[in-house]
C-alpha cells in the first residue's frame, strides 16, 4: 500500500513539473511567449496517465497551440467559465467545483501574486453555483450572480462582489433569485435580473461598501427579463417573455433612474443577444415553434434596429435551446450558441446547439458538431472563430463556416469549455 502510494504521489509531482512550468514565469514574462493569445479552459487535460485541470494556450496568430499550460491543480479543479478583464490584465475562472473563482495575471500565464507578496492569491469562494461573472471597467472588481445563496430571514439570491487584484470578496448583496448581472460601460451601476421576476434590480456601484444600502432600484413592468446590452447609458433589456413561463417576448430601453422601461418592440424569443453597430442581433426559442420538418423544434434570430426600436425583416430559424453565447467576426458570420438543444442536425442526426448566420447573405449553417455551445471568440483581424462545443475546441474558417481539419500543433486533449482572447490584435 504505501508503494502504491508513494508512487501515485511522484506520479503527480512529476506531472505537476510537466504542465506547471506556466505557474512560475518570471513577472512580466509569459511562458508560452506568443504575443496573440486565447486561453482555453480544460478541466481534464492528459497528462502523465492523469486528467489535469489547466489553461491551454492557443497563438491566436496561427492557431498553434502552446507546450506550455497554466496549471491550476492546486487553485480550480474544474476550470470553466472566464471572464476577461477590460484592461487585458487578468483572466477570473470559475470552478464549480467548489464554486471558486481563481484570478490569472495573464502577462505571467500564471495564478496572480497577492499584491505585495511571491504567493499566489486565494481562491474566492462563491456561496454557490453562477453561471453569470464578469469584471467591470474598472478592470479590479468582479461579479457574481448567485441564484441559491443562502441569505438569513430572504429568499435565496445574492451578487457577490470581488477584488480581484488581492482575491477577496468585497460584499454579498442579497438579490433574490439573483442569476445574471450585467454592468454599466461607466461602472456606475449594475443591472441584476432574476429568476421567475418581471423587474430587473439596480445596484450602485459606489455605495457598496458603505452604510447605505446598494440595491437602490427594484424596477417593475418587464417581462421575465434575463440579460441586457448597453449602448452609452440606454439598456436594452431582453425579456424572456413565454420561454421563461411569462407572456410575451420583447426588447426594452431602460436608462438608469427610470421608474420603469422605455420603448418597448415584440420579438419572437429573447434571451440572448449582442450590438454590432445600429443592429441587436437577439436569439431566443419561442415555445412550439416547428422547424418545418418532423417534430424538431427551432430558435428564432431576430434583427433589431436599435435606433428605431423596430424589427428588420423577418426572423430566422436557427438551433433551438436556451442561447447564451454569441459572436461576429470581421467578416460579418454571426455565431449564435445555445445549450440544451434537441435541434437534430441532418449531418450527424444529434442534437445541434451551434449556428452560424452570414449578416450579408442572410444564409445560416448549421454545423455538423453535437453538444452545447460554451464558449464563442471570434478572432479580429483572421477569418477565424474560435469555438467550445461538446468539450471540443474548434477552429471555424468564416469565409466557408466551416471548421479546418486539425493537426497535431492545434489539437487540445481533454474538455475545452471557454475561450477568450487575452491580447489586443497584433
Amino acid at each position: 500500500m504505501k508503494k502504491t502510494v508513494i508512487s501515485l504521489l511522484a506520479l503527480v509531482a512529476a506531472s505537476l513539473m510537466m504542465v506547471s512550468c506556466g505557474s512560475k514565469a518570471p513577472t512580466g514574462a509569459n511562458v508560452s511567449g506568443f504575443k496573440f493569445r486565447a486561453f482555453v479552459s480544460n478541466p481534464l487535460f492528459a497528462n502523465g496517465g492523469l486528467n489535469l485541470p489547466v489553461l491551454n494556450v492557443v497563438n491566436a496568430a496561427n492557431d498553434v497551440l502552446s507546450p506550455s499550460v497554466i496549471s491550476l491543480l492546486t487553485s480550480s479543479l474544474q476550470p470553466g467559465l472566464m471572464a476577461l478583464a477590460p484592461n487585458l490584465k487578468y483572466t477570473a475562472v470559475y470552478s464549480p467545483s467548489g464554486n471558486t473563482v481563481t484570478v490569472i495575471d495573464n502577462s505571467t500565464e500564471a495564478v496572480a501574486l497577492a499584491s505585495g507578496t511571491n504567493s499566489p492569491e486565494p481562491n474566492i469562494t462563491l456561496p454557490g453555483f453562477t453561471e453569470s461573472l464578469v469584471i467591470a471597467s474598472d478592470s479590479a472588481t468582479a461579479y457574481a450572480a448567485v441564484p441559491t445563496a443562502p441569505v438569513t430571514g430572504q429568499s435565496p439570491g445574492a451578487v457577490v462582489v470581488m477584488n480581484i487584484t488581492n482575491g477577496t470578496p468585497k460584499a454579498i448583496i442579497p438579490v433574490a433569485g439573483a442569476h445574471y448581472v450585467v454592468p454599466s460601460p461607466d461602472g456606475d451601476n449594475v443591472l441584476v435580473f432574476s429568476d421567475n421576476s418581471d423587474a430587473i434590480t439596480v445596484i450602485s456601484t459606489i455605495l457598496i461598501g458603505s452604510n447605505e444600502n446598494p440595491v437602490t432600484a427594484v424596477v417593475p413592468g418587464f417581462d421575465r427579463p434575463v440579460w441586457a446590452v448597453f449602448n452609452g447609458s440606454t439598456a436594452y433589456v431582453f425579456n424572456c417573455g413565454l420561454e421563461c413561463h411569462g407572456s410575451n417576448a420583447s426588447i426594452s430601453t431602460f436608462v438608469v433612474g427610470s421608474p420603469g422601461p422605455g420603448t418597448t418592440v415584440p420579438v419572437k424569443a429573447a434571451t440572448y443577444g449582442m450590438l454590432f453597430g445600429s443592429t441587436l442581433y437577439v436569439a431566443g426559442t419561442p415555445p412550439n415553434t416547428s422547424c418545418g420538418s418532423g417534430t424538431a423544434t427551432c430558435g428564432t434570430l431576430t434583427q433589431v434596429d436599435a435606433g428605431s426600436m423596430t424589427v428588420s425583416g423577418s426572423p430566422v430559424l436557427i438551433t433551438d435551446g436556451y442561447h447564451n453565447r454569441m459572436g461576429q467576426s470581421d467578416n460579418g458570420q454571426l455565431f449564435i450558441g445555445a445549450r440544451s438543444c434537441t435541434t437534430v442536425n441532418k449531418s450527424t442526426g444529434l442534437p445541434g446547439c451551434l449556428s452560424i448566420f452570414n449578416t450579408g447573405t442572410g444564409k445560416l449553417v448549421v454545423p455538423a458538431t453535437p453538444g452545447d455551445v460554451t464558449g464563442i471568440q471570434p478572432v479580429p483581424g483572421r477569418n477565424v472563430t474560435y469555438v467550445c462545443q461538446g468539450g471540443t475546441f474548434e477552429i471555424f474558417d468564416t469565409t466557408t463556416d466551416a471548421p479546418l481539419v486539425q493537426t497535431a500543433p492545434t489539437v487540445i486533449v481533454g474538455q475545452s469549455y471557454d475561450v477568450k482572447l487575452v491580447d489586443p490584435p497584433q
